[in-house]
C-alpha cells in the first residue's frame, strides 16, 4: 500500500527511437539526439533515464553535476569516458558511474553512430536542461553554454575531449 501523500504512477512504454513525450531533442552543439525514456515526472524527480545518440565523433564539454550521480551504459559504438582522473575506453555493454561533484566528460569515438544510456539520480532539472540545450545553435559560445549548465545545477569546468 502506498504511503499517504505519495503518487502511484502507471507503467510507461516508450518505443525505440522515441522520446517519452515527444520527438527526439536535437542538441546541435554536440551533434546528438536525446530521447527521455524515464521522465522526472514518472519518478517525482527521483530518476531520469535518457538515450543519447551521437551522429558524429563528439561529446559535451567537461562538466560536473552538483546534486546528481550519472550512470552511463554503452549500447552501441566506442566511447571514451573520463570521470575525475580516470579514463575509460568503453564499448558495447560497458558502464561507468560518475559521482556527483566529480568532473566528467565523454565522447563518441567510433564510426557510424553511437548510443549511450544515461541515468541520473536524483533527476534534478535534466529535462529542462536538455530543452534549453536544444535551443542553442551549433556554434554556441562557451559563456552561453556555461550559463545553461549553471542554471540547471551543473558546472562547466573544461573543454570537450579532443578526438583525433
Amino acid at each position: 500500500m502506498a504511503e499517504e501523500g505519495s503518487k502511484i504512477h502507471a507503467p510507461q512504454y516508450v518505443p525505440a527511437a522515441r522520446d517519452r513525450f515527444r520527438d527526439q531533442r536535437e542538441i546541435r552543439v554536440t551533434k546528438t539526439l536525446i530521447d527521455m525514456k524515464v521522465s522526472t515526472l514518472d519518478t517525482d524527480g527521483g530518476l531520469a533515464v535518457c538515450e543519447i545518440t551521437s551522429l558524429q565523433k563528439v561529446g559535451p564539454a567537461r562538466h560536473l553535476h552538483h546534486e546528481q550521480e550519472e550512470w552511463f551504459y554503452v549500447v552501441e559504438g566506442e566511447h571514451v569516458i573520463e570521470v575525475g582522473e580516470e579514463r575509460y575506453e568503453a564499448g558495447e555493454g560497458d558502464s561507468v558511474l560518475a559521482p556527483r561533484k566529480v568532473s566528467q566528460v565523454w565522447a563518441y569515438v567510433g564510426e557510424g553512430k553511437g548510443r549511450l544510456i544515461a541515468a541520473l539520480q536524483p533527476a534534478g532539472e535534466i529535462e529542462a536542461f536538455f530543452e534549453d540545450l536544444a535551443k542553442l545553435s551549433r556554434t554556441a559560445e562557451f559563456e552561453e553554454l556555461k550559463r545553461v549548465f549553471s542554471s540547471h545545477g551543473m558546472e562547466l569546468v573544461g573543454a570537450p575531449l579532443s578526438i583525433e
